[in-house]
């Protein structure tokens, strides 16, 4: 994954620090763009150790419209365990309790997964809303070569219910020959905790819609706008700089029916070999 690499070292060397919502500074760049060939491997970086289930179980809960975190808890995914919707919290009286009382709540909002699967749905209600995820697989069954199988979890009305306003706010899928290829936008790009776990995410969901329509997965790209690493992530990003990259491992999906009935646990990976483990504070 030299493409990623080299990101952080432009942002080590021309990044401004910049101060953001968490308190944190940041190191910063305007704009960069990340593409990988999956028939290269599936790109789980290898400067560092990952876990490729948690991140597939993440995705599971996307697919699926859910926004409650007891379903990722359950399953010992805690990346969302910080936060709650801002509409389901009860009233506290100060940061700390505040801070507490996200981690109780289970209750995320109209998150990622809701916008794909249920977009300008009222939350609450019994409408439908927009299967934004459904569409794109009709498409690409009945008109593969439409240029509009966008789908955007940027949804300005529905921000404030939000546990977090999304980070990757869009993707966009395009058939080309025999394979299908997929890129994403972000606006806002942790470097070296959200960008290597997105990567992974969408490249496991270019796989899922591989399967379900026939294609051969082609490219994964990424559009990322503000980059950045933050000042405690500095030197362990300076590690991996001067880690070797190893092979990419592979990835299967198996006992596949449909992306809507797929499973976190639906996978096997093989030959992944990566240097060992960073650790990162998770700025909330």
């Amino acid at each position: 994954m030299k493409a990623y690499l080299d990101i952080i070292e432009k942002v080590l060397d021309q990044g401004v620090l910049k101060e953001n919502r968490t308190g944190e500074s940041a190191l910063t760049i305007a704009g960069a763009f990340l593409e990988h060939d999956l028939s290269e491997g599936f790109p789980l970086l290898t400067t560092k150790k990952m876990g490729l289930k948690n991140i597939c179980t993440e995705l599971e809960f996307f697919i699926q419209g859910y926004h409650d975190k007891k379903w990722l808890q359950d399953r010992k995914c805690h990346i969302w365990d910080e936060w709650c919707s801002p509409d389901a919290l009860p009233p506290y009286t100060d940061e700390a309790d505040r801070l507490a009382k996200q981690k109780e709540v289970m209750e995320l909002g109209p998150i990622y997964g809701y916008q794909w699967r249920k977009f300008g749905a009222p939350m609450g209600s019994n409408e439908q809303g927009v299967d934004q995820l459904q569409k794109v697989v009709d498409t690409l069954k009945t008109n593969p070569t439409d240029r509009r199988m966008l789908v955007s979890a940027w949804n300005p009305t529905m921000l404030h219910q939000m546990a977090l306003p999304p980070c990757h706010v869009a993707f966009h899928v395009t058939v080309i020959g025999e394979t299908i290829n997929m890129t994403w936008y972000q606006r806002s790009c942790d470097l070296l905790l959200g960008i290597p776990y997105n990567l992974a995410s969408y490249s496991m969901l270019l796989m899922l819609l591989a399967k379900e329509s026939g294609f051969k997965p082609g490219k994964i790209c990424g559009m990322l706008s503000d980059v950045h690493i933050y000042e405690s992530h500095i030197e362990n990003a300076k590690v991996q700089l001067e880690r070797e990259p190893r092979k990419l491992p592979t990835v299967e999906i198996t006992n596949f029916t449909s992306i809507f009935d797929w499973s976190y646990t639906d996978f096997t990976i093989e030959g992944y070999d990566p240097h060992p483990r960073l650790k990162f504070n998770i700025l909330a």
